[in-house]
């Protein structure tokens, strides 16, 4: 399997050495176009001024003329009306000409060889030494015709340049190779060490740290993960926790029933004790329903995929409904009932909201001793509507109130067991008004009671 690190090189290298064949092939493009005309035109002219200084001095010696002219880095050939010819300068590597060349040059046309050289597509045709890629020029030499062929000495001009060039070219490629590779370690090493957090993380260790300092998108994919191995970890703590608290919601129940069921095959016990113990085995079976419900409950409500239907209705007539519902169980208690619930409409769930509010005012009257005070009061906040649910109970202790809305957490210092439920309709309530994208506050104070407040939109 070929590794990131391993394609990152490869694939800059490429676009590297197609980037420079690419360059290569527009410079050659644009000699062509350009710089090839220009240089036959300029070397035109410098062919020109040879023959115009030695023809304004005729008295020269036409050999030492010349010689001096090439030892000023030009290659020159001499031909006569004959076709012979004499150098003048370092010689060229190929001296072939066609006769008719020689023969318009004689009679006073240039030839513009450097201009017209084919040599494809590399601009290298410009240093090549032969004699057809040079200019040709008349010029008359003691009353005779002559046809000077002229062309600078690229390659000695170039040689040493040439040498720079070379050295230049390899070394930028070595150390664009060696930064390439710097740089795309760079790049890996963070994505590796996110790829092995990911395989501890897969083998169940969310404790692995991730040392990622980098301000780009990479240290920001590293945050995010960090932040997603720490909401795993508490998933995962959640989950153990939620096991074991129901092995234990169940075990308890399951223990009493059995433990009950045995000791009713007692031939010995009398009437008022298998009633009782009846009784027990009953409502611990009734506990196990509940949970069982409410658990189910708490499933589909986090799954959340159209878990609202929403639909419009007055939210104080479903409070008061709700009331007359647990008529019997505030009375029994002889509570006393403040309300103040003007008309307010809402777009909600109205089966969800009916739980909210069961569960809330159930618990207040659970908790609360006889002839003591609920108090159920509902205004508008600009886009939102509050529900104040306040009872005058026992209350929960401080250190409590952070984890009352958590899942199976029961305050059982101060509460009965037998009034203990299962520790899930609070959070079940909680998942419900957040559903709703609102929000649900505890403020309490131990023997002097609870405060709810839920914050619903309302539409």
């Amino acid at each position: 399997m070929k590794t990131l690190y391993f394609r990152i090189v490869i694939q800059t290298i490429l676009i590297m050495v197609l980037a420079s064949v690419i360059a290569f092939l527009i410079s050659n493009v644009y000699y062509h176009k350009v710089q090839k005309p220009h240089n036959g035109e300029k070397i035109s002219k410098v062919a020109g001024e040879i023959v115009s200084l030695y023809e304004e001095n005729p008295g020269q010696d036409i050999d030492a003329y010349l010689n001096h002219i090439a030892g000023l880095h030009y290659q020159m050939y001499l031909f006569n009306e004959q076709g012979e010819g004499t150098l003048y300068g370092e010689p060229f590597r190929d001296t072939t000409l066609d006769s008719d060349i020689i023969s318009g040059v004689l009679n006073g046309k240039t030839y513009q060889g450097i201009a017209n050289y084919n040599n494809g597509l590399f601009i290298t045709g410009f240093f090549e030494d032969v004699l057809i890629n040079s200019i040709g020029v008349p010029i008359n030499v003691d009353g005779e015709k002559y046809a000077l062929f002229v062309r600078p000495n690229i390659e000695l001009q170039f040689g040493e340049f040439r040498f720079y060039l070379s050295v230049l070219l390899v070394l930028t490629l070595l150390l664009s190779f060696l930064f390439v590779i710097i740089n795309t370690r760079f790049i890996v090493k963070p994505i590796t060490k996110l790829t092995e957090a990911t395989k501890r993380i897969a083998d169940g260790n969310y404790s692995s740290k991730l040392n990622v300092t980098r301000s780009d998108e990479i240290g920001d994919l590293a945050k995010h993960f960090t932040k997603m191995t720490q909401s795993i970890q508490r998933l995962d703590d959640m989950r153990q926790e939620f096991v074991s608290n129901v092995s234990h919601e169940i075990q308890s129940p399951l223990a009493s029933i059995q433990g009950f069921s045995q000791t009713l095959q007692s031939e010995e016990l009398t009437k008022e004790q298998r009633n009782e113990y009846l009784s027990i085995i009953e409502k611990e079976s009734r506990r196990m329903s509940l949970l069982s419900k409410q658990l189910l409950m708490l499933a589909s409500l986090d799954k959340e995929d159209d878990a609202l239907q929403r639909s419009s209705f007055d939210l104080a007539q479903q409070i008061r409904q709700v009331m007359f519902m647990l008529e019997w169980n505030w009375r029994e208690k002889d509570m006393v009932i403040e309300m103040d619930l003007p008309s307010t409409v809402v777009s909600a769930d109205e089966k969800l909201l009916n739980q909210v509010w069961t569960n809330l005012i159930t618990n207040s009257i659970k908790y609360s001793e006889s002839g003591s005070s609920i108090v159920i009061r509902l205004k508008k906040m600009g886009n939102f509507v509050e529900v104040m649910i306040s009872d005058t109970g026992m209350g929960i202790p401080e250190e409590d109130l952070p984890y009352i809305l958590d899942r199976f957490y029961k305050v059982d210092k101060v509460r009965n067991r037998s009034e203990t439920g299962s520790g899930l309709g609070l959070s079940i309530t909680k998942k419900m008004v957040e559903l709703h994208g609102g929000t649900i506050e505890v403020q309490s104070e131990l023997g002097k009671g609870t405060i709810f407040y839920i914050r619903l939109p309302l539409m």
